[in-house]
């Protein structure tokens, strides 16, 4: 830093993770080498910009600061920076162009390590002429290594660790954030101690009712909604943080009530019937190291059809299935929920009463007991007409003699 000393400088502190920003590398240790960098060099730290953030997505999350620096107004010499893999990890392709931005307003770049000289080079000095294709910096190969380093270096990171997870879910653990209704938990395995997903104290009965309400065939997706909602279904809920600062909480979202469109997604989910399908195992069926919260049986009737979950042995597929063409249709594959059907008969033909649900125009179902249309109407509502049943029952009264003809064999 030869010449004069820049007076006001910003410095910018990044680590990736919230987890790292805990450990040895936190926002504090960096903000204390820095302002002992600043302190033995004369300098004045304006401001300090913190990044809880990957450096290697196209948006950089540096480029606040450097728009900071760019406004005259605050009056900035220096850009201060640990290192340049905490600068940029996105390799030279990002690391000349941020760069390039502060040379442009005369800002220049430092890291506490001394790799990025402040010196600069005229080739045509000695003839009194300068131009942008002859003034370099002497450590500018120096500084795109070190910024492809800081790439290669994350490459390998993220490799080993995304590998190892892709590794461990198809061999059945799981290595996302639990979903709804199931919670993690790490137990220890032939493979060390890894993660599986039990049920969820209050969510896992939420899930299996609507499984369950689902494969009665009595409810439509807005009727299971409004039925799990009375019960006290609520969403997850969570925070949204600054896209920079991971550690500020800019929002609370979550706590919503269930809908019918939810309602379908969750129970299409393999997971629930203790199978991982997903990008890490190809979008092929694994049994998971843990129980679901529906079996496979369970499962297909909630997915009428449309899903297939089957295992046999080993093996298991999950198929998708067109919906049958409506004229190929098997009738009455939903009568077991009318106890009465072809037990009483028809009050106006004496012939015994059937039983079904008839979709309205809304797609609402209207379960009842009706005659089959043999000259007259008689359709009366499920729960009216099993009503009028047991009440009649509870009248009825039986001898001692009369109960035992009946029960004659």
């Amino acid at each position: 830093m030869s010449g004069l000393v820049p007076e006001n400088a910003v410095a910018a502190i990044r680590v990736s993770t919230t987890k790292q920003g805990a450990d040895g590398d936190s926002p504090g240790a960096q903000q204390e080498q820095m302002e002992r960098f600043a302190e033995a060099r004369g300098v004045v730290i304006k401001k300090f910009f913190i990044f809880l953030e990957s450096a290697s997505k196209e948006q950089q999350p540096m480029q606040e600061a450097i728009d900071y620096c760019k406004n005259p107004r605050n009056n900035v010499q220096l850009f201060i920076i640990k290192s340049i893999d905490r600068f940029t990890r996105g390799g030279s392709d990002f690391y000349g162009p941020l760069k390039r931005q502060l040379d442009d307003c005369n800002v220049g770049l430092v890291d506490i390590y001394g790799i990025i000289g402040q010196q600069k080079v005229n080739t045509l000095e000695h003839l009194g002429v300068k131009y942008k294709w002859s003034e370099y910096s002497p450590t500018q190969k120096v500084e795109y290594l070190e910024a492809e380093r800081a790439k290669d270096e994350l490459r390998d990171i993220m490799s080993r660790m995304i590998g190892a997870e892709v590794r461990y879910t198809r061999m059945g653990y799981w290595m996302r954030e639990a979903p709804y209704g199931l919670v993690s938990e790490k137990i220890d395995t032939p493979n060390g101690k890894r993660l599986v997903l039990v049920p969820h104290s209050v969510e896992g009965p939420m899930i299996r009712k609507m499984f369950e309400l689902r494969a009665s065939g009595l409810y439509d997706d807005k009727e299971i909604a409004i039925k799990l909602n009375k019960l006290g279904f609520k969403s997850r809920k969570y925070v949204l943080r600054d896209k920079h600062d991971r550690t500020k909480v800019i929002a609370e979202k979550g706590g919503n009530s269930l809908t019918a469109k939810y309602v379908a997604e969750y129970v299409r989910k393999p997971i629930y019937a203790g199978v991982i399908c997903e990008k890490w195992t190809n979008n092929r069926p694994v049994k998971a190291a843990f129980e679901g919260l529906v079996d496979p049986d369970l499962y297909n009737k909630a997915n009428k059809g449309r899903l297939l979950l089957t295992t046999k042995g080993a093996e298991i597929r999950l198929v998708k299935q067109k919906p049958v063409v409506r004229y190929l249709n098997k009738r009455g594959t939903k009568t077991a929920q009318f106890a009465y059907r072809k037990v009483i008969t028809c009050p106006d033909c004496h012939n015994p009463l059937l039983g079904s649900a008839s979709r309205g125009k809304l797609g609402k179902y209207y379960p009842a007991y009706h005659c089959n249309k043999r000259g007259h109407y008689f359709r009366v509502p499920k729960q009216e007409f099993e009503d009028t049943v047991r009440e009649f029952i509870k009248n009825i009264k039986l001898t001692p003699r009369s109960l035992r003809r009946l029960l004659r064999p």
